[in-house]
């Protein structure tokens, strides 16, 4: 499966704040160049929000992100959506995803726990997954092992991380990254995970046209975002051109 990221512009509320009109027609921009080149999904996310919460985001960031996500819905119906509301408040991106009719929601740091520039983030599986049930939203998790932009607290095999993340916290998919945004994934560290889980795998980082045959040997979906901006830089929109190949690439 092959899933495009919107990095919506700077919300009201964050330090960068722009217009929600802005914000609206940035997502119809993007998940239309996404639906024309044959993507199977989108990733709705507050990426130009810095600097991020470690948790609960501000009820405006909540009402700012369902409006973006149901504008994504209207425009693309025939994108899967999914819903990240950094840096890791789970209860908010499932919230939006079942009010919008979204299909999963990702979640940084879902089980164990990491220290990042926000400082120390434990996962909550417990409470994600019982508010999945009170709300009966059919909504899938995709959590990320090991996730970029942070540190173990103490050594932990990735292979223990990734069952756990089944097994205990009882994620839907799981998705490994390189060490930051843009950063290509180790092929090893991807092996590793492969190895020790039957959940489907997405590589959410780092992905080239040059790096698709490689990252397909080891039956990973593609979650990309840095790759269909122009120069590969993250956080505007989508060039047109750079997703129809990378596509394109994807398929063959």
């Amino acid at each position: 499966m092959l899933i495009g990221v919107v990095h919506l512009p700077a919300l009201p509320g964050s330090p960068r704040a722009g217009s929600m009109d802005r914000a609206l027609a940035r997502t119809a921009e993007d998940v239309k160049v996404l639906e024309a080149a044959g993507f199977d999904g989108v990733v709705i996310e507050n990426f130009n929000d810095v600097p991020f919460f470690g948790s609960a985001v501000p009820p405006v960031t909540v009402a700012a992100m369902t409006a973006c996500a149901v504008e994504a819905r209207r425009t693309a119906p025939s994108l899967r959506v999914g819903i990240n509301v950094l840096r890791n408040d789970a209860a908010a991106a499932l919230s939006i995803a079942h009010v919008t009719g979204a299909r999963f929601v990702r979640v940084n740091v879902h089980a164990h726990a990491r220290l990042t520039d926000q400082g120390v983030i434990s996962g909550d599986a417990a409470s994600t997954l019982r508010l999945r049930a009170t709300l009966d939203a059919k909504v899938e998790i995709w959590a990320d092992v090991a996730v970029k932009h942070s540190a173990p607290l103490a050594p932990l095999p990735v292979e223990e991380e990734a069952r756990d993340l089944g097994a205990r916290a009882l994620a839907d998919a799981l998705i490994v990254t390189g060490s930051g945004t843009g950063v290509a994934v180790d092929l090893d560290l991807l092996r590793r995970v492969r190895a020790s889980t039957s959940l489907p795998i997405y590589v959410g980082s780092g992905a080239t046209i040059a790096s698709l045959e490689s990252l397909r040997a080891h039956g990973a979906g593609v979650i990309v975002g840095s790759a269909l901006r122009q120069g590969g830089k993250a956080g505007g929109p989508i060039d047109a051109k750079l997703a129809d190949a990378f596509a394109r690439a994807f398929r063959a």
